[in-house]
């Protein structure tokens, strides 16, 4: 099981959140935690009202809502509504919030397991609760607690392979502008934003593309740009954008600017230990003579690192993005060094190309092949992956031939007319 905090200013969003999921029927409240009603008796304004009514004994405390998402690995799709009900009561009770209102929702809109509790800071007395290091400390230990309590799989067991995967969106079947739209990028920004590790906003993009989804400021004479706001936008199968952007602030956790760059802060120190894990990954794929970027890029997606390489108008690549999905953390490659910038890969890409050419040579000599017989290899390029057929011993006498001027002359040429015919009179 996987537990996720988020605190947050406005109670109304995260409860209209979850609440508009019950209305696209992909969710369920199962239960609601001292309220004087059962969560099927009670109505959106009676649900909001019970922790507002709260709220109001002490309007110090500015971020007062909690959200909070339990999440279950995929073989555990049968769980059954009781003991969803049991572990959440669990859960807040193990991290100080048992006396707390709260609601329980079950989601079915992802491809795991898992549900969402909706609470607030503030006590029955008016004092607030602390949760200072509270994801490390109680939530951690009633975390390990409920795994085995109940039996479930355990965190730590699925490291190497994800407690679950964050699905593309199927731009196809979006509704522009509707909440099916906004919805399906909440889903990818809940888990994008939180738990992968980008300094700054390209990095950032770098993952949501491969999900569908971009985070834009505008043109640089936008508004938008401007007064630095952000929005997000559903892409298309060729990434292209398509729909109705949608601003940052319009989202219930407010996924802006101001809250990027905060995130980009936090995230150049915790991603730094993960940098050498990398780069060991990407010199191991290339020291197996890969001599193409989609050789490489197939040979780094079977270690669970994706390959994005950055490009400008006119589609002329000029750099490139890691996305290590084991740590989370996202690279480009000059972050790691010059040999893992896209330049830098070229280079090595291209020795490996001339080594294998001249095992290859080598080995058709030993076997008595005439040289020149074609052979097909793959030449790394620096904006595609073009297959050539050509003759290798030309290929290779390109390589070592010695320079000639243009003004070259033979020996036999060499002599003026004058000596040549000094020697005739000498003969006569």
């Amino acid at each position: 099981m996987v537990a996720v905090i988020k605190t947050g200013s406005s109670i109304h969003r995260i409860l209209n959140y979850n609440e508009n999921k019950v209305k696209e029927k992909v969710a369920t409240c199962i239960a609601a935690r001292n309220f004087p009603l059962e969560p099927e008796q009670l109505t959106l304004n009676q649900k909001l009202n019970r922790f507002l009514h709260q709220l109001q004994l002490n309007k110090n405390v500015n971020r007062n809502s909690v959200h909070i998402s339990l999440n279950f690995h995929p073989s555990e799709s049968n769980l059954s509504t009781e003991k969803l009900q049991a572990i959440a009561t669990t859960y807040m009770e193990g991290i100080g919030f048992g006396k707390q209102p709260y609601l329980v929702y079950q989601h079915q809109d992802a491809g795991h397991p898992h549900i969402h509790i909706v609470s607030i800071k503030v006590r029955p007395d008016g004092s607030r609760i602390d949760m200072n290091n509270i994801g490390r400390n109680q939530s951690e230990k009633i975390r390990q607690e409920i795994e085995k309590s109940f039996k479930l799989v355990s965190a730590k067991q699925s490291e190497e392979k994800p407690v679950y995967q964050l699905r593309p969106i199927p731009a196809t079947k979006v509704s522009y502008g509707k909440a099916a739209t906004k919805a399906a990028i909440q889903t990818v920004l809940d888990t994008v934003l939180n738990q992968y590790r980008y300094t700054s906003l390209p990095e950032l993009n770098a993952v949501l593309n491969l999900f569908n989804v971009s985070a834009s400021r505008g043109t640089p004479k936008s508004r938008t740009f401007q007064t630095k706001g952000l929005f997000y936008q559903v892409l298309d199968e060729k990434k292209q954008p398509i729909g109705v952007p949608i601003k940052a602030s319009l989202f219930y956790n407010k996924p802006t600017l101001s809250f990027l760059e905060n995130q980009f802060q936090k995230n150049e120190t915790l991603r730094k230990s993960h940098s050498a894990s990398l780069k060991a990954t990407i010199d191991d794929a290339l020291s197996k003579s890969i001599d193409s970027f989609t050789s490489l890029t197939e040979a780094l997606e079977r270690k669970q690192v994706d390959v994005v390489l950055r490009q400008n108008k006119a589609r002329q690549t000029y750099g490139i993005t890691f996305v290590d999905h084991r740590t989370r953390c996202v690279f480009n490659g000059s972050d790691l060094g010059k040999k893992y910038a896209y330049r830098g890969l070229i280079n090595q890409l291209t020795t490996n190309f001339l080594r294998k050419a001249k095992r290859l040579e080598n080995s058709k000599l030993s076997n008595n092949r005439h040289p020149s017989e074609h052979w097909t290899v793959t030449l790394p390029s620096e904006n595609n992956h073009t297959k050539f057929d050509t003759g290798l011993s030309a290929v290779l006498n390109i390589i070592v031939q010695p320079a000639q001027s243009n003004d070259y002359v033979p020996n036999s040429l060499r002599y003026s007319s004058r000596r040549r015919k000094k020697r005739v009179s000498r003969k006569l």
